[in-house]
Parts: structure tokens; C-alpha cells; sequence
């Protein structure tokens, strides 16, 4: 018998993915309320340095964007505390100001507190713009975007596309492309690759925030999933580069023999010592593999922005 209060969305990927070899649980649920917190933590870490290199390249382009794409609406997905998103609306805003017409920004996640407490926050910071937020997985079947009476602008920042594998990307791609309309635009964050040493660093930090982060999922899965046996402090966090597919993976690891009960689901899961779980992949790409997907996907690349270091890069697409 399954519990009347998990969540049942977590119920049905723990179910698929906790008792495949590895088992792999999807990135998305790393960002409840405390994980969305503990990563804009990570941002400020000094091994951490895509939100800062994204930071950088948005507060140098964003009024080229507002202008380039003259949209009357923004729909950040996955957007968690839209904390860089403030540069965008900055910008937007002004736009607007001048062309005497109003803006809509729509943040869109998977995390009704973190959600609810953000669009609080921005409809006062910014009392000209109007705030709708939407609850919803983004990368769910059937995406849809909130209509506009001009053009609109997805954006997906943070560098957490490369959070999906080749086929869930190229699926990703295809989606966005359906749910636009032509003459909307897709502003895409992705890291590029780099120094093994410097990307390893940046997902295993000295302080063991990061660790949190990743640990932090299992205390998720207790709590979604009505468990019993299931405890952080069981599992250590590990981060290593794939180098046949340019990736970064995190990992829990037991550090004992997991025998939990999963109360949602009415099953029994165990975990040997020293298995692991994957928890998130992060892909860096070369500047010119990420054009190919995006055209392949109807969403040819319109700019390019990068950092003077060439570590992270922005990309504007017009369906």
C-alpha cells in the first residue's frame, strides 16, 4: 500500500530509477526548498565558478537581450531563487519603461516553497512587472508556455542543461522548439569544457557545501517517500569527471549496508556497502556541438557571449 502524503512524482522516479545498476535518481529533486538554498551557497564558493562567470556576461549583455529580442514576456525555467534573473529583469524592465508597455516574468519550478517565497520577493522589488509564477516540471511531456500578446523569451541558465544526457537534451531541445512560436527566443546558460582539475574542484568543494547538497537527497527521499532506514549520514559524496562523454558525476556512496523501506512505494530497497547512487551529471560542451543541437532542434543560434576567460557562455536562439 502506498502513503496518501508522498509525493507521488518522486514516488514514480524512485520506482524507476532506484533499482537499476547503478541506480540514478533525477537531478531535480537535489532542489527542495534546502537544496535550492544550499546551492546558492555553492554559487559563492570560491572553486565554483559558473554562476560568476554567467553573472559577469549577463550584467555586460543583458540590455542587448531585452533589445534584440523586444519581448513582453520571460519564462525562466527551473528558475529556484532567480537570484542572476535580477540582471534580466533590470533590464526588461527598462526596456518597457521606454516602449510604455508592461512585461511579464513567469519562473517556473518544481518547488512550491522556494517558488512561492521568490515571486513574493520580486513582485515587490519590482512592482512594474507583472509576476506569475508556475509549478510545473519543465521537462515533463506536453510542454507549454504562457501565451503573450509579443514575443517571448525561455530562458534556461545556470549551466543546468548539461544536467540532461544526450537523448533527454536532444528531447529537451525539441520540446522547447514545439512550445515556442516563431520569432520567440531561447537564452541558454552551458559550461564549456575545460581543465579536469578546475571542474572536479567546482563539484567537491573544500568547505563540503556541495557534499550537502548531494546529501541532502536522501533526507529528500525520506521525506517524499515515507521511508524508514534511510539516512544522510550513511552516505558519502563523491564527484568524478567521465571523460568519454565530458561530464561531471555526482555520487552517494554507502558507507554501510542500506536496507530501507520505502512506505510510498510498500517496497523493501537495499544497497550494499560501497555502492553508489548518481545523482546529477553536469556535460560541458564545445561551443560549436551546443549550435548543432540547438539548430537541429529548429532553435538556430542568433549570439554568442562568453567570459574573457572562455569559461562559460550565453547563447541567444530565435525559433
Amino acid at each position: 500500500m502506498t502513503s496518501t502524503t508522498a509525493n507521488p512524482a518522486l514516488a514514480a522516479d524512485a520506482a524507476e530509477g532506484l533499482w537499476q545498476t547503478p541506480p540514478v535518481l533525477p537531478t531535480k529533486w537535489l532542489y527542495d526548498e534546502r537544496g535550492s538554498k544550499l546551492f546558492d551557497e555553492i554559487t559563492f564558493l570560491p572553486e565554483y565558478y559558473p554562476t560568476r562567470r554567467e553573472t559577469a556576461i549577463l550584467a555586460a549583455h543583458a540590455a542587448d537581450i531585452a533589445s534584440t529580442t523586444d519581448a513582453t514576456m520571460m519564462v525562466e525555467l527551473g528558475s529556484g531563487t532567480s537570484t542572476k534573473t535580477r540582471l534580466l529583469l533590470d533590464a526588461f524592465a527598462a526596456h518597457a519603461a521606454e516602449r510604455g508597455r508592461e512585461f511579464t516574468y513567469v519562473p517556473v519550478d518544481v518547488s512550491a516553497e522556494m517558488l512561492a517565497g521568490t515571486a513574493e520577493i520580486l513582485a515587490a522589488d519590482y512592482p512594474s512587472l507583472t509576476i506569475e509564477p508556475v509549478l510545473a516540471d519543465f521537462t515533463a511531456p506536453g510542454l507549454q508556455l504562457p501565451q503573450s500578446d509579443g514575443p517571448r523569451l525561455a530562458a534556461f541558465l545556470g549551466g543546468t542543461i548539461g544536467n540532461f544526457d544526450d537523448p533527454a537534451r536532444d528531447e529537451f531541445f525539441s520540446r522547447l522548439s514545439e512550445a515556442l512560436s516563431p520569432g520567440d527566443y531561447f537564452l541558454l546558460g552551458a559550461d564549456r569544457i575545460k581543465d579536469t582539475g578546475r571542474l572536479v574542484a567546482a563539484y567537491d568543494d573544500k568547505a563540503g557545501v556541495t557534499a550537502d547538497f548531494n546529501r541532502n537527497m536522501i533526507e529528500v527521499l525520506r521525506r517524499g517517500l515515507d521511508a524508514s532506514g534511510l539516512f544522510v549520514d550513511d552516505f558519502d559524496h563523491i564527484a568524478r569527471w567521465n571523460p568519454k562523454l565530458h561530464r561531471i558525476e555526482m555520487w552517494l556512496r554507502a558507507r554501510r549496508p542500506i536496507n530501507a523501506h520505502l512506505g510510498a512505494l510498500g517496497r523493501e530497497w537495499q544497497l550494499p556497502e560501497g555502492a553508489e547512487i548518481l545523482t546529477e551529471i553536469s556535460t560541458k560542451f564545445a561551443p560549436e556541438q551546443l549550435a548543432a543541437e540547438l539548430s537541429d532542434a529548429g532553435l538556430p543560434v542568433a549570439e554568442t557571449w562568453s567570459d574573457p576567460a572562455g569559461d562559460f557562455q550565453v547563447t541567444l536562439s530565435r525559433r
